[in-house]
């Protein structure tokens, strides 16, 4: 008996039943699964140290700087986000801010875009999916509207950060426009702190950075 194996790590056309019958495959319950303009995107590559530690970094660090800030805020790890029949997506971390902070979805399923609105931050953290995550995913999370949208490339230490402007696409930042008065390099420069300090360091420094500004 030949089997097909189905490509994964990159955009394939698919029907949405065809997407939703892949991405309920148990041979795929680890899988990170993304769906827009009528393709589908299994991701099933290992989770390196180096993509696992600067999530870590970066989800420690939004959350630090809104406690100090005072900053309403719920966080999501590897939340799925589907409007039905249109499109899917699962940032690496996704938040709700501020007043927003109460809508952040509960539950043991999908979020359903149909009854919940999108976060405002959404995070891809990228090793080997840099290129799609700055391209394809990009125009997904602009369709989803979310706020922000942030790339962080582990291999340099750079996060590339967008404001999503409804109906007209989104446009490079340098300071968090929904995390008021965050600068993104200085989540960078953590980033690269990261690689030769351990993280309760790190996070030290943050403090002291977050409490200056």
């Amino acid at each position: 008996m030949i089997t097909t194996k189905l490509p994964t790590d990159i955009w394939v056309v698919a029907s949405w039943d065809k997407f939703i019958q892949t991405s309920e495959n148990p041979a795929y319950q680890k899988a990170k699964c993304y769906y827009h303009n009528k393709q589908m995107r299994i991701e099933t590559t290992p989770v390196c140290p180096d993509h696992a530690s600067n999530h870590v970094i970066v989800l420690f660090a939004i959350i630090l700087y809104c406690i100090i800030k005072g900053i309403a805020v719920n966080g999501l790890d590897n939340c799925s986000y589907q409007k039905t029949g249109v499109r899917e997506a699962q940032p690496d971390i996704s938040y709700y801010v501020g007043e927003r902070s109460q809508l952040a979805p509960t539950g043991s399923t999908i979020t359903n875009l149909d009854n919940v609105p999108p976060p405002d931050l959404a995070i891809e953290i990228a090793d080997t999916s840099l290129a799609d995550d700055l391209g394809q995913k990009r125009l997904l999370y602009e369709e989803l509207e979310v706020a922000e949208y942030w790339v962080v490339d582990v291999q340099s230490a750079q996060i590339i950060a967008f404001a999503i402007i409804a109906n007209n696409g989104s446009r490079r930042i340098t300071r968090s426009e929904i995390l008021p008065g965050l600068p993104i390099s200085l989540l960078e420069e953590a980033l690269q702190r990261s690689r030769d300090e351990n993280q309760a360091q790190v996070g030290a420094w943050l403090l002291a950075q977050f409490q200056q500004l």
